[in-house]
C-alpha cells in the first residue's frame, strides 16, 4: 500500500518536514516495511514553502541578507534548475525582529513603523547572481509595511527625499518621498520572470490596505495606520510621477489597485508595478513546483493537514488544494491537525474522509503545542492500524 503525506506547518510547533516525519513513524509502528510512504511537505505560499520547495528537490542556498529592522542575518532561499524559491519571512519576517523593537513580546510602533522588506531584495539578487531566472516570491509572515520599498532597494533603486538625500528604511519614511532613481536598478530583472504566490486580495491603499489591514499584526496602532498609509499613499504618487503620465491607466495607479497589492505589506504592490510579477493562489503555486499531482498517482491514501483547520482553511489554505488534488485522482484523503472547528458536513463536503485531530488525544493546549510530535506518531499508529484492519473488499475508512 502507498501512502503519500502532504502537511503544511503546525505552526507554533512543528515544521511540514516534521509533522510528515511524526506521521511517518507513527504509520510504520503499526503497518512495518508494507507501506511506502512519500512525504510531500507543502504549504500555502506564505511561511513553510522554503520547506516545501527542498523537500521537493530545490537545493538550500543562503546569503547575508538584512533582517526587517536592517541588521545582517544569514538568510535562505532554493534553487532548482532556473528557478527559485524565496520565502519573504526568511529575511523579513515578524519571527526575525530585534528584541529592541518589542513591547511585551509583541511588536510596536518602532517595529511597524521602521520594518523593511530589504532583505527579501536582496535574496531576489542572490537568485539573479545565482543564474536563475524564474523566481517565485512567497510572501507571508513579514513585518514590513514599507510598499516593497525596500525590496526594491535590495535590487539597486534609491529612495530620495527633497534634498537628494536617500530615505531611511521602512513605511513610514516614504511620506517624505522626492522620487527614485532606478539608474541602478538590477538589469537583469528584465530576464527574470516573477511569480508572487499569495492569497492576499486586498489592494494597497485605504480600509482595505496594507496598513489598515494587516499594520495592527505588526505592531502598528491607529496613529501608526494613518502614517503608513499616508506614506503608501506617497510612494504611489511618486511612483506614478516616475511611470508617467500620471492618470488613472498609470501603472503604478493600476498597481495599487490590484488584488494583492496589500500582500506582505505591499510588497504585492512593487512586485506588481515594477517586476511585472503574475499573482496566483499560494498554494497552486506550492502544488506545481512540488508536482503533487504527478506525485501522488497511484496513491493509495493521501494524509495533509495543517496546525488549525477551520473555517479559514476553507478558503484555500493547503489541505483543501491537497484535498483537490487528491479527489480529482480518486484518491481518498483524509486530515491531521492541532485542532479543528469544522462540523462533520464541512469535513466531507471539503473532501475528507476523517478529520484526526491533536486534542481528540490530549485536550490541553498547551500540550499539544509542546508534544505534538509524539501526537502525530500515536495518531499516525491510529490510522495505521485501521489500515491494517481494512477489508480491501471495502472503502478505505480511515
Amino acid at each position: 500500500m502507498r501512502i503519500v503525506i502532504a502537511p503544511d506547518k503546525f505552526k507554533g510547533s512543528l515544521s511540514a518536514p516534521d509533522v510528515a516525519r511524526h506521521l511517518a513513524n507513527g504509520l510504520h509502528a503499526a503497518c512495518g516495511s508494507s507501506l511506502e510512504i512519500t512525504e510531500i511537505p507543502v504549504a500555502d505560499g506564505g511561511e513553510g514553502t522554503l520547506d516545501a520547495a527542498v523537500g521537493s528537490g530545490f537545493t538550500r542556498r543562503s546569503t547575508m541578507a538584512a533582517g526587517p529592522d536592517g541588521s545582517p542575518i544569514r538568510a535562505e532561499y532554493a534553487v532548482r534548475g532556473h528557478e527559485a524559491v524565496i520565502e519573504m519571512a526568511a529575511a523579513s519576517g515578524l519571527d526575525l525582529l530585534s528584541p529592541d523593537v518589542l513591547v511585551n513580546g509583541k511588536p510596536g510602533s518602532t517595529a511597524a513603523l521602521t520594518s523593511t522588506s530589504l532583505g527579501t531584495g536582496q535574496l531576489i539578487r542572490s537568485a539573479l547572481d545565482a543564474g536563475r531566472r524564474h523566481i517565485t516570491l512567497g510572501v507571508g509572515g513579514s513585518a514590513n509595511t514599507d510598499g516593497g520599498a525596500g525590496l526594491l532597494q535590495g535590487l539597486g533603486a534609491r529612495f530620495l527625499d527633497a534634498d537628494g538625500d536617500e530615505l531611511p528604511l521602512g513605511g513610514a519614511a516614504l511620506a517624505r518621498l522626492d522620487r527614485i532613481d532606478f539608474s541602478g536598478l538590477d538589469l537583469r530583472l528584465d530576464e527574470a520572470r516573477f511569480v508572487l504566490a499569495s492569497d492576499v486580495d486586498n489592494s494597497l491603499l485605504g480600509a482595505e490596505g496594507a496598513a489598515a489591514v494587516f499594520g495592527p499584526q505588526k505592531g502598528a496602532n491607529p496613529e501608526d495606520v494613518a502614517v503608513l498609509d499616508a506614506a503608501l499613499a506617497r510612494f504611489v504618487e511618486v511612483l506614478a510621477a516616475e511611470f508617467g503620465p500620471v492618470g488613472p491607466d498609470n501603472r503604478a495607479f493600476r498597481a495599487a489597485n490590484a488584488p494583492g497589492a496589500g500582500a506582505a505589506g505591499g510588497v504585492g504592490f512593487a512586485a506588481i508595478a515594477v517586476l511585472a510579477a503574475s499573482r496566483k493562489p499560494g498554494i497552486d503555486v506550492v502544488l506545481e513546483f512540488t508536482k503533487l499531482a504527478e506525485r501522488i498517482a497511484g496513491a493509495d491514501l493521501v494524509i495533509t493537514g495543517e496546525g488549525s483547520l477551520d473555517e479559514q482553511s476553507l478558503l484555500g489554505k493547503t489541505p483543501m488544494g491537497v484535498a483537490r488534488a487528491a479527489g480529482a485522482a480518486g484518491i481518498p484523503v483524509v486530515a491531521v491537525c492541532g485542532r479543528t472547528t469544522l462540523t462533520r458536513d464541512q469535513q466531507e463536503q471539503s473532501g475528507f474522509r476523517s478529520v484526526h485531530a491533536l486534542t481528540d488525544r490530549e485536550s490541553n493546549i498547551d500540550t499539544c503545542i509542546a508534544e505534538a510530535g509524539r501526537l502525530l506518531e500515536e495518531l499516525g499508529q491510529h490510522i495505521g492500524v485501521n489500515l491494517v484492519a481494512a477489508d480491501p473488499k471495502e472503502p478505505l475508512n480511515v
